[in-house]
């Protein structure tokens, strides 16, 4: 597509033809004036180039005159018209659904119990920040947030586009610094009114655990219920060991009914290599979405045909000017 002359308001066009409308239809302009007779009046008549004629005088128009009220009118109608330069097409693609993280950073996540790609033993937080690195990363066309929890659940990066933070503040996590405990289903609450503030048509909450909720005041399944009436999809990632007992105890079933509820999926990450996989099939699952924007710049010309109608009207005045200047010198020389 190439860049190409438009006008704004086309129908001002119309307007064209308005001098010649009025010079046809409309009564010439008359003007009366007072006569005196004067002896000298034959001197009077000369020193102002004119010929004494009897009854009414029609001023005279030189081609020049009218040619350049025609050029003068022609540039003021095509100003008003709104020429404009219609450029190249500029198109925008913008995420089109809000991910959120929901990562937990009770004390079981410093266990370590998971390896990194070189076989060394790390902990299950370090682990997550691994992976959920890459993840974040491939995630292109969506807008993401990240929310961590313990004992409360806080908001450590709103929805945004720019990814490098939320890797940047993921990576600055530690775990307790939301508290020791997990507080599953107030990180749930916590989540549902962050979308509410969201235009995306797919809500989706991942929410990662090695637990089970120690006393949330809003129970897991009951917040399940409230963010499905939301539209908002929960996918629950279980991960550690699940023959744990007491308050570190893995609640597979818990999260399980969680992620039924909402129309979300179930994973289970007993190592880092299986976590990995659980994030591949994430983005299999939920491929990015993209919202194309498109709209062509449009540059206005207006300017340049109203200044050069000044221009052109402006000239022509300078033109009369000298013209009866240099006329009077004339005579007055002749004279002399």
């Amino acid at each position: 597509m190439e860049t190409v002359l438009e006008l704004a308001h086309p129908w001002l066009l119309l307007l064209l033809p308005l001098p010649v409308l009025a010079w046809r239809f409309l009564p010439p302009y008359r003007e009366s004036r007072a006569a005196i007779r004067a002896p000298f009046f034959r001197e009077i008549a000369e020193s102002t180039g004119r010929d004494p004629e009897r009854g009414a005088v029609a001023m005279r128009r030189s081609r020049l005159q009218m040619l350049v009220a025609s050029l003068v009118w022609l540039l003021f109608v095509v100003a008003l018209a709104g020429p404009q330069w219609v450029e190249d097409p500029i198109v925008e693609t913008k995420a089109a659904r809000d991910l959120l993280l929901a990562v937990d950073l009770s004390g079981s996540m410093e266990t370590d119990d998971f390896e990194d790609g070189s076989g060394r033993r790390i902990s299950r937080l370090d682990a997550v920040k691994q992976v959920l690195d890459g993840f974040i990363e491939r995630r292109e066309g969506d807008r993401i947030g990240l929310i961590v929890f313990g004992s409360a659940a806080y908001l450590q990066a709103p929805f945004t586009d720019d990814h490098d933070t939320v890797r940047y503040l993921l990576g600055e996590t530690r775990v307790r610094m939301a508290g020791p405990q997990t507080m599953m289903g107030d990180a749930i609450g916590f989540a549902i009114p962050r979308f509410e503030e969201s235009s995306s048509k797919n809500p989706t909450l991942i929410l990662l655990t090695d637990g089970n909720d120690t006393g949330s005041r809003m129970p897991p399944d009951k917040a399940a219920d409230i963010a499905a009436k939301h539209g908002i999809t929960i996918h629950t990632i279980a991960m550690g060991d699940p023959t744990t007992v007491g308050e570190s105890a893995l609640d597979l079933e818990a999260l399980e009914t969680i992620s039924k509820k909402t129309q979300g999926r179930f994973f289970r990450a007993d190592d880092r290599e299986a976590l990995e996989q659980v994030y591949e099939e994430l983005d299999r699952l939920d491929p990015g979405q993209y919202e194309t924007l498109s709209w062509r710049p449009r540059k206005a010309l207006f300017p340049w045909a109203l200044g050069l109608g000044l221009g052109v009207l402006l000239l022509f005045e300078v033109g009369v000017i000298l013209r009866t200047y240099a006329t009077r010198r004339r005579r007055r020389a002749a004279r002399a």
